[in-house]
Formats: structure tokens, C-alpha cells, sequence
């Protein structure tokens, strides 16, 4: 790529853990393929991804992070709460978005000043679709949910088949998807059963999609090919899927030990000690994403189960009540699994690229969030599905359904990110599919999950479809900046 049209880029992840990893691999992606990067967020969600930054910076590769500080004070916000994670109270939620509308002209600002030749931003800012055409610049957009998860909701948008359902518990079929797909009423996102703010802002998304030139997605063809195809003919507009883009961008170990809270060499003496002395495919990786805590009673089942199935297993625990009976009841059970050396628990952020590709993992317990599901994927690893809120429960239709590598738990409802809702899964359920997956009733499952693996790796690969697509992307970008740059020469 010459130097005279090398391309500029910023990238704007959207404030919360989840999102910001992908697109910030996403970044990286671009920076390894030579294009000039620069991510703006936050001081504190920049500690999210900042280790990964600097080992590129240091590779030589044209990356770099631009800190706007979040206006905490002017909201009434403490120090350092500036994003939507499992940990900000319920009441903290509106001034996050209040500061998050005070730095839209702040960025705003930076996209003019820094003038990229592109910039790439979150679906939850839907506002940069404006601001890019303001500027002449293409806007690309993000999605962090799966081909399948967007076209599903896009169907239940357009017909509307959950108002024909006798009951909430009746399972309905989705229409014009390329699978049969049945959902409960009770399963779909609440902003897709009856108008709310969301469904809004949903709208609004998806408005400003149709004016970006164009999506990407963190998926490949291989894995959901159909609804690759079915998503751009619906929607009409261009996407490329880039994905994994985690087994892309973090193939060393320095990255994957980078990402996201990472402590320095945790791994050593604590969960990767343990885990070596584990057989092949003995341990059950058990994991609930970093938006999710569960009730006490909740835990209570969890716990049972784990502990009925007779399987080695690592849990990633969150302290939901400081202090109170959950707390207290998952420290006694710590206790007693360091006893027995049958469980090992992970209090809060773990390096989940480096458990999932260990040996010893043969499969995982999963909320379906779909940066776990396309992890899993990489790995050739098979899931026990319990899908919580968000898209999770069109993931689980993907996983269980159509690429027929997971078993579900039966969740039936639906609810917010930071809300226990009403159901509390029991042992029994969780136990038999654990038992499934674990056991000879789930080779098939393997199976198809270690060939899809192989699939992962080569979409990426010299010739791949990711990579391809990757290319692609970037060569149509250039050729627009080239077009620009001679609109504007001198006339000789």
C-alpha cells in the first residue's frame, strides 16, 4: 500500500466491555493491514484494551488511543464510572447516557480535527452517520451481534408474528428466515414485543445503517452463510464479516493475555496450574459474559449442578451483593471445590481466549453473548446454551439449531441486561445438559464444533472469506480517497 494514499481511520467504540473489545480487534485488523488508526473513548474503558495498543504500537503498526475525558462531575457521576457494565447501578445508568450526549460534540470536534479519510463507529452511535456525511468521509458500522440475530429481528419487526401467539409461552415461527426458527413470545427482546425507548432507538440504528456505506460483522462465512446473504439482500445494504476477529488479531499469547483486565501473570500460579493437571476435554468452562449477575437462589442451582455432574469445572463468579448470602454462599462453596480440586472459581475478569484454547476445556456453559459464541467457535468447542438478554436468545437459535454444536438449558424468558428477572433455571435442567454435552450423547456436537474451528481459521487465512472481505473493504476505501484527491488536484 504506497504511502501516498495511506488511509486514515478513527474508530468509536461504544462505552461498555462487550463492545468495546470486538471493535477495538477490529482497529487492530485495519492497523495490521496498514491503515492508519486512531480509537477515541474514555480514560477508564480505554484500560480495557490499552495492553493490546501498545504491544501493536511497539510492532510498528499505526495505532494509537485518543482519551476524551468523560464528564463525570457535570452529570453527577463518581470518578471513573463511565461505562455500562455489569457493576454501574441501575440509578447511574441515565447520567452515563447524559455524559455520553455531552461528549458527542466533543468527538465531533476530534473527527474534524484528526480528519480521517473513514471512520468506523459502534451501532450505538447512530449520530456518526450525520457527522461523517458532514464531512464527506464513508461511516462503517458496527454490529456487535451476529448475521442471524439481525435478520431475525428484522423479520420480527416486519411481521410481527409474536401478536398471532395464543400465549406468551407459545412458540411461534419466525418468518422469511432461510431455517424454520421457533421462539416463545416470552423470548423475544421486550423492545421487539411492544413499543418502547429502545424500539426507538433501534429504528434510529437501523436508519443509519442504510446511509453508512456499509457494515461489518463479527462473523464468517462458514458459520452463518445464509444469513450472510439474507441480512445484505433484506437490508440492502453493503456488509462485509471479518470474523473471528479475536483469533485474528491476539494469534500470540502476549495478546490474548492483553485483553481486556488482565493481571499480571494471574494465570501462572492460580487457574493454568490447576488446569494442567486436568485431563483432555475433562473441564467445563462456565461463564455468564460481563453484563450478567445472578440472584442468590440462582447461584444456589448453578452450584448444584456443577457440583452434581461429577465434572471438573472453572466458574467466573461476580459479587452481586457485598457482603450478603450470595457472597458468602459462593466462598464456602470456593472452599470446599478447592477441598475436592473438582472446581476452581474466577472472581471477576478472566482471560477467556486462554482458558477456552487450553486442552483441558472440553466444553462450556454459556449466556450465548456472541463474542463467547464465536470464542467458543475457535476453539472447536460445543455449548450448553442459556441465553439471557440482548440478542441472546437468536445466538442460541444459530447454536443449538442451525449449527447443531449446543444444547440448551431451556431458558424462557427474556430480560434486561441488568435485571434478575423472574426465572430461576433449576439444577436438574442445567445438570442434563451439561450431561449431554459432556458425554457421548454430544460427540456429533464436538464433532461439527471442531470442524467449524477449522473453518474459523481458514476465513482468516491468505485467501480466506474474512480475509477477502477485510481486503476488499479496505481497497474500496482507498479507491474513494484516491477519487477524492483527484476531484480536487489542480487542473494543469
Amino acid at each position: 500500500m504506497g504511502k501516498e494514499i495511506e488511509l486514515k481511520s478513527i474508530f468509536l467504540p461504544f462505552l461498555s466491555t462487550s463492545h468495546i473489545i470486538p471493535l477495538v480487534d477490529v482497529a487492530r485488523l485495519f492497523a495490521i493491514h496498514g491503515v492508519d488508526v486512531t480509537i477515541i473513548t474514555t480514560p477508564q474503558n480505554a484500560t480495557v484494551f490499552q495492553k493490546s495498543v501498545d504491544l501493536d504500537f511497539s510492532r510498528g503498526r499505526p495505532i494509537r488511543t485518543h482519551l476524551v475525558t468523560f464528564p463525570a462531575a457535570e452529570v453527577g457521576l463518581p470518578p471513573g464510572i463511565e461505562a455500562f457494565n455489569v457493576d454501574t447501578p441501575r440509578e447511574m445508568v441515565p447520567k452515563i447516557y447524559m455524559g455520553l450526549s455531552i461528549l458527542q460534540p466533543r468527538f465531533e470536534q476530534l473527527f474534524h480535527d484528526l480528519q480521517p479519510d473513514f471512520i468506523v463507529t459502534d451501532m450505538f452511535h447512530p449520530w456518526t452517520v450525520e457527522a461523517a456525511a458532514k464531512l464527506r468521509i464513508s461511516r462503517i458500522m458496527f454490529h456487535g451481534a451476529s448475521y442471524l440475530a439481525r435478520s431475525a429481528a428484522h423479520a420480527v419487526e416486519q411481521y410481527a408474528p409474536h401478536l398471532a401467539a395464543k400465549s406468551d409461552s407459545d412458540p411461534i415461527a419466525i418468518p422469511g428466515l432461510p431455517d424454520r426458527l421457533e421462539m416463545t413470545p416470552l423470548q423475544l427482546p421486550d423492545w421487539l414485543r411492544s413499543p418502547n425507548q429502545y424500539t426507538e432507538l433501534m429504528k434510529t440504528i437501523k436508519e443509519s445503517e442504510k446511509k453508512s456505506y456499509g457494515s461489518v460483522f463479527n462473523s464468517f462465512y462458514d458459520l452463518e452463510s445464509a444469513y450472510y446473504e439474507h441480512y445484505k439482500g433484506v437490508m440492502g445494504t453493503k456488509s462485509w464479516g471479518i470474523g473471528p476477529v479475536s483469533l485474528w488479531a491476539n494469534q500470540d499469547a502476549s495478546d490474548k493475555a492483553a485483553r481486556g483486565y488482565a493481571k499480571e501473570d494471574e494465570g501462572e500460579e492460580g487457574w493454568l496450574k490447576w488446569l494442567n493437571t486436568k485431563a483432555e476435554r475433562s473441564v467445563l468452562y462456565v461463564s455468564f459474559g460481563s453484563m450478567n449477575k445472578f440472584p442468590y437462589s440462582q447461584l444456589v442451582e448453578i452450584a448444584r449442578a456443577l457440583e452434581d455432574s461429577g465434572k471438573d469445572f472453572i466458574w467466573v463468579v461476580r459479587k452481586n451483593d457485598k457482603g450478603g448470602e450470595g457472597e458468602k454462599f459462593l466462598e464456602e462453596f470456593e472452599e470446599r471445590m478447592k477441598e475436592s480440586k473438582k472446581g476452581y472459581l474466577i472472581w471477576g475478569w478472566a482471560p477467556q481466549l486462554l482458558i477456552l484454547e487450553n486442552p483441558a476445556i472440553g466444553g462450556l456453559v454459556t449466556h450465548c453473548g456472541w463474542n463467547t459464541v464465536v470464542e467458543s467457535v475457535n476453539a472447536g468447542l460445543p455449548m450448553v446454551t442459556w441465553p439471557l438478554f440482548a440478542e441472546h436468545f437468536f445466538n442460541e437459535k444459530l447454536v443449538v439449531d442451525v449449527l447443531k454444536i449446543g444444547v440448551s438449558v431451556g431458558a424462557k424468558e427474556w430480560r434486561n441486561w441488568n435485571d434478575f428477572g423472574g426465572e430461576i433455571v433449576k439444577a436438574e435442567d442445567i445438570g442434563n445438559a451439561i450431561g449431554v454435552m459432556m458425554s457421548e450423547k454430544g460427540e456429533d456436537m464436538k464433532r461439527r464444533s471442531k470442524t467449524l474451528s477449522g473453518a474459523a481459521k481458514k476465513a482468516i487465512e491468505d485467501g480466506g472469506s474474512s480475509h477477502n472481505n477485510l481486503n476488499e473493504l479496505i481497497r474500496e476505501l482507498n479507491q474513494i480517497k484516491l477519487s477524492k484527491a483527484q476531484e480536487t488536484a489542480p487542473v494543469p
